[in-house]
């Protein structure tokens, strides 16, 4: 189980998928962003 102690759900990806597609990502470029919750493999 993850650090926040729960699973992720389908709406946890789509907070990161809308957060990348905003304007407040703008200044993003070419980053890797893990949504797993803290789980590193």
């Amino acid at each position: 189980m993850s650090p926040l102690k729960r699973l992720g759900l389908p709406k946890d990806i789509a907070d990161v998928v809308a957060f990348v597609v905003s304007d407040e990502a703008r200044w993003l470029t070419g980053q890797n962003i893990h949504a797993g919750g803290g789980i590193v493999m």
